[in-house]
């Protein structure tokens, strides 16, 4: 990967400073190609004779550090110029030495920032050069005074150029590899939607839109004086800046004038935000012109649509893009705003198939998958944060280390990556197999220290409790179960013999039975999670009889009629509300409407009372909360911390407006949408409900609409694509590539 070149840092800055590392030489006439490499510890900008290489943020990404960094490749031949020249790396902080994971711990992959780089150089008479990082490289401050993830930059347009000295040479035990990621990149620019002075007589401007990344200011003014800029996601009841849901983010940013035109923007961080509080701002009016809000996130290809004739539900839909948007930075994380930011296992296993379905995805989780596998313990245990951080993500726990099997499978559905299935194979193997060892009974996984069905609102009696009141036994257990049926697949796809995970469930599957199930209802497994002391443990749940429903587990088919009647009916005794969480929310509606009870799930997709999706939308969010009642209906917050309102998870639930409303699912041995089904289930309430998904093979689109003639049917099937549709009147076609309209009656 590299010739020359070694790692070099600095021992002279403070801890919170960003080091520009400087190489100066002289270059003959007759070059005919320059490439620089690079890679940090940390992150680093690369500028040659003054100016910025490419547009990529973050560099060079957030990987398994202990494993690896990624080194990315520019070519800089139009940039030098024959005589002097200089390149500089500008460096902050970022994930590897700065704070990161709650409690704001520093140093959790590195003591210091660290580059390597080298500059390769060929002239046109075929002579090469190279120039790589070593001790003759010089080290200096400048305007970027302090960058760090959680808590913005510090910018002195005043400060001077001070040279430190030159670098220190060190060893590193970590793989260089090439750039398996996308760049992360400057996207959607919003301009401000309108400036508040709020009751404390803050100036608050508020862009109408919650995201990621940040606020662009162009100003002229006094030399010395100052910008502070503090970011929020929400105003609280009293319609006052709030900021305690960021927890130990300081989120601010802080900029110094020159005296000229100066341009302020982060390097080396980014705030979850909509709305920002000028702390300090030295003019007497606020030229909203001056101040541009920008969305940063990796560079994806836009794939998915959907609209239907119901605003809220278009809304909520756009909340879900955002939330995507927002949470998609070089890794899937759980929130942009507070001291977290981190890549949970959990929620990207139950969003991943929407995801996959909004935008093209797949180089993106393909980087990911990486450090998933490299970070899978010897005994197969997946942690609930990957990357791994030393305080945060820890816990191995069912629906958080199943990500290690569903989101392999997704990905393959998507987008036909036998490839990538078959790299991950080993590890989807070694998962089961650590579940298969980790209970007490050989074919459940009892005890544990799981999240169980996380934000459940079945444990409100105690507001503190945050896994659920469902038994974490039944729980995992039964994503056991799930995780095996998926291998058996991905066996399948794969060619591979797929009778040991076949057998394996139907064990999974009595033992289920005969531990979990008496007299077709769930019961308690009376050790562990049931004895909890801290928390409500019931057997019947709304989660427990979804689990049981979408993973099979039932004994036979009255018994999984019994099991949706019951689920109907627990649904109605919490007054026509889901209490489910982050485990049994993503599959409710589709087990529901599996099981004849369609209408049943478009009265829970279109409740409006909190748990719902659409009470949210009715508070005025713009992205996905984490919380159900993030703000309650009396404006009061669920609580201060642990209150994202940029949480994607519960977007998932547009899997079932693609996969049931709309009615178009891949097939197991279509996967790419070479084989899908359509089967549609039309509500009044919606009007019309249209979705468009671009895939590999090209434009698959599918719409219903009430009509006076009945219910339309319009399809448009891409070339390569093979549909078997099946309309609600019971006519079942084969369809092939080409556009095709059917109506049925209005019944």
């Amino acid at each position: 990967m590299f010739k020359t070149a070694q790692w070099i840092y600095t021992d002279k800055t403070a801890e919170s400073a960003c080091p520009i590392f400087r190489k100066s030489f002289t270059l003959s006439e007759g070059l005919c190609n320059a490439k620089i490499r690079a890679t940090a510890f940390g992150m680093y900008n690369l500028y040659v004779n003054g100016k910025r290489v490419g547009d990529a943020l973050f560099a060079p990404g957030f990987t398994s550090y202990p494993n690896r960094v990624q080194v990315q490749e520019y070519d800089v031949t139009d940039l030098l110029q024959t005589g002097e020249n200089t390149v500089d790396v500008l460096c902050g902080n970022g994930w590897a030495v700065g704070f990161l994971g709650r409690g704001n711990t520093n140093h959790f992959f590195s003591e210091h920032i660290s580059l390597r780089a080298e500059i390769n150089m060929t002239s046109a008479d075929g002579k090469t050069e190279c120039i790589g990082t070593d001790e003759s490289w010089q080290v200096l401050t400048g305007t970027l005074v302090e960058s760090e993830l959680y808590h913005g930059d510090i910018v002195d347009m005043t400060a001077e150029e001070t040279l430190l000295g030159t670098a220190l040479t060190e060893e590193r035990d970590v793989a260089t590899v090439p750039d398996g990621g996308v760049p992360v990149r400057e996207q959607e620019r919003l301009a401000p939607f309108k400036l508040i002075i709020t009751p404390k007589g803050e100036k608050v401007i508020d862009f109408g839109q919650n995201l990621a990344g940040y606020v662009e200011v162009r100003v002229k003014g006094k030399r010395g004086d100052k910008i502070v800029i503090s970011h929020a996601e929400v105003l609280d009841s009293d319609g006052n800046f709030y900021t305690r849901n960021l927890e130990l983010a300081r989120a601010q940013n802080t900029y110094i004038l020159s005296g000229g035109e100066d341009v302020f923007k982060p390097t080396f961080s980014y705030q979850g935000y909509r709305y920002i509080r000028l702390d300090e701002w030295p003019f007497e009016e606020v030229d909203l012109s001056c101040i541009t809000s920008v969305a940063v996130y990796s560079e994806m290809k836009r794939t998915g649509n959907f609209l239907c004739g119901y605003e809220k539900i278009n809304k909520l839909y756009q909340n879900t893009i955002w939330g995507q948007r927002s949470n998609f930075v070089d890794i899937p994380t759980d929130c942009p705003q507070r001291d977290e930011r981190l890549g949970w296992t959990g929620d990207i296993q139950v969003f991943l198939h929407t995801a996959a379905i909004n935008y093209d995805v797949e180089r993106f989780m393909r980087k990911w998958f990486v450090d998933l596998r490299l970070e899978q313990k010897e005994n197969g245990a997946v942690g609930s944060v990957v990357p791994g951080v030393a305080n945060r993500g820890e816990r191995t726990s069912t629906a958080w280390g199943d990500a290690s099997v569903v989101c392999p499978w997704e990905l393959y559905l998507a987008y036909d990556c036998k490839d990538e299935l078959e790299a991950n194979y080993p590890m989807m193997q070694k998962w089961i197999e650590y579940m298969h060892n980790a209970g007490e009974e050989e074919y459940l996984w009892l005890g544990g220290d799981h999240y169980g069905d996380w934000l459940a609102s079945d444990a409100i009696l105690c507001p503190e409790v945050r896994e659920g009141a469902t038994q974490t036994d039944l729980i995992a257990s039964a994503f056991f179960g799930y995780s095996v049926s998926l291998m058996a697949k991905v066996s399948r796809a794969l060619g591979k013999d797929a009778t040991y995970y076949e057998d394996m469930f139907l064990k999974i599957k009595d033992a289920f039975q005969r531990i979990f199930m008496k007299d077709g209802l769930p019961v308690l497994y009376p050790k562990y999670d049931a004895l909890s002391t801290t928390r409500p443990v019931k057997a019947l749940t709304q989660t427990s009889l979804v689990l049981i429903l979408k993973f099979g587990l039932y004994k036979d088919e009255a018994e999984r009629v019994a099991l949706a009647k019951k689920l109907v009916e627990m649904i109605d005794e919490n007054g026509g509300r889901m209490s489910t969480g982050f485990v049994g929310t993503p599959y409710i509606l589709e087990v529901l409407t599996e099981n004849g009870y369609a209408d049943r799930a478009y009265d829970l997709f279109l409740q409006e009372q909190s748990p719902s999706w659409i009470f949210s939308v009715n508070r005025g969010a713009t992205t996905i909360w984490e919380h159900w009642d993030g703000i309650k209906e009396d404006g009061s917050f669920w609580d201060h911390c642990k209150n994202s309102f940029n949480h994607y998870a519960y977007g998932s639930v547009f899997e079932w407006v693609y996969g049931m409303a709309l009615g178009v699912r891949v097939c197991p041995d279509g996967a790419g949408y070479r084989k899908i089904t359509i089967t549609p289930h039309p509500d009044r309430r919606l009007g019309f409900a249209w979705g468009r998904i671009d895939t590999r093979l090209g434009t698959l689109e599918a719409k219903w609409s009430y009509q006076a003639e009945g219910i339309r049917y319009d399809y448009t099937i891409p070339t390569g694509c093979e549909a078997t549709l099946t309309l609600p009147d019971g006519r079942v076609m084969n369809l092939t590539a080409g556009n095709y309209t059917f109506v049925t009656e209005d019944k």
